[in-house]
């Protein structure tokens, strides 16, 4: 980012400049010098920012619907967001989450490779504390799932895998499983160390518990549809055509619709004494004359002009001109 300039400093840039304590020219020199910026390949930058924002998009409506259905699930107030995506080693994201953590290995067709969705023990143990019966809190010491508390535990996010199918259904069509539930880092090597994964982080609030949530793709597994998370992709499949079908059951529905056909015989303007004063038999002048067509309108769009007639003993307008799309109605 660059640095704003106080009035002070810039005054006494001016001054220092003015009485030849720095010169113009050296400055000028430095600006025009190749800068130099440090990388480090145990971080190798992977995921362009492009393709950060389309990842924020995708899990933000992950977080949205793991909102919904943890609710309908614990049957308690939720709320999940996104707090940050970022990219990193694996060997860096390892390091980070705690010893004795929850870690759902899991695949997802037609992806090729592994992926983690890592949830911290608070949120986890609050989940299980829910679903079996209790108030939902953490507890204070962690201990090693048992056989029933596991089978629960995968039951829970086996089902929020779903969540993130539908999330990713405007890219691809994932089809997520569950492999293994795991509960110690260090048995879990998915990747190589070194390999950058893209983070994303999402805070989670069950009632009074808060922890965090983290979903970690290795880049080596969405390689193949990188090019599916740049905003021209993005764009472009929103523009897409309709299918040859589509557009077959769209125009037949079209036929079948049902709209006013109206012909009018001419205008007039009588005063509500006149009109409260109406008869059978009374005459009302109208502003069109007996060669003049009338005005045929669909709906309120005027769309031909006509003669009046009758046919089998039926009024009946003939069509004798059809008006073009913007014309203006027939005035006098």
């Amino acid at each position: 980012m660059v640095d704003v300039l106080s009035q002070n400093e810039i005054d006494a840039l001016l001054a220092a400049l003015s009485s030849g304590e720095m010169d113009a020219e050296e400055l000028k020199k430095e600006d025009t010098q190749k800068k130099v910026r440090a990388y480090d390949f145990k971080r190798a930058v992977r995921f362009s920012k492009d393709h950060i924002r389309s990842l924020t998009r995708i899990h933000e409506n992950f977080a949205r619907y793991l909102t919904t259905y943890f609710s309908a699930q614990l049957r308690t107030f939720v709320q999940i967001n996104v707090v940050q995506v970022e990219q990193l080693p694996y060997d860096e994201f390892i390091r980070s989450i705690p010893k004795m953590t929850i870690l759902n290995i899991f695949e997802a067709e037609p992806l090729e490779g592994r992926m983690v969705l890592e949830v911290h023990p608070n949120v986890a143990y609050a989940m299980l504390d829910r679903m079996l019966g209790g108030t939902g809190t953490a507890p204070t010491k962690l201990n090693t799932l048992t056989e029933i508390e596991t089978i629960v535990m995968e039951r829970i996010f086996s089902r929020a895998f779903d969540s993130l199918q539908e999330a990713w259904k405007t890219v691809i069509e994932l089809q997520p499983r569950l492999e293994a539930l795991e509960t110690n880092p260090q048995f879990m090597q998915i990747v190589s160390p070194n390999e950058t994964i893209a983070l994303i982080s999402l805070s989670t609030k069950i009632g009074d518990t808060t922890g965090m949530i983290n979903l970690c793709i290795p880049h080596v597994v969405i390689e193949p549809i990188m090019s599916r998370l740049s905003v021209h992709h993005w764009f472009v499949s929103q523009k897409r055509t309709r299918a040859p079908e589509e557009q077959e059951v769209l125009q037949s529905r079209l036929t079948k619709a049902k709209l006013p056909i109206i012909a009018e015989l001419g205008n007039s303007h009588i005063s509500v004494r006149e009109f409260l004063g109406l008869m059978v038999g009374d005459v009302i002048t109208l502003d069109t004359k007996t060669d003049e067509p009338l005005n045929v309108k669909v709906g309120e769009r005027l769309k031909f002009h006509g003669s009046p007639g009758s046919t089998k003993g039926r009024m009946a307008v003939q069509i004798s001109e059809i008006v073009s799309e913007g014309a203006e109605e027939y005035d006098e």
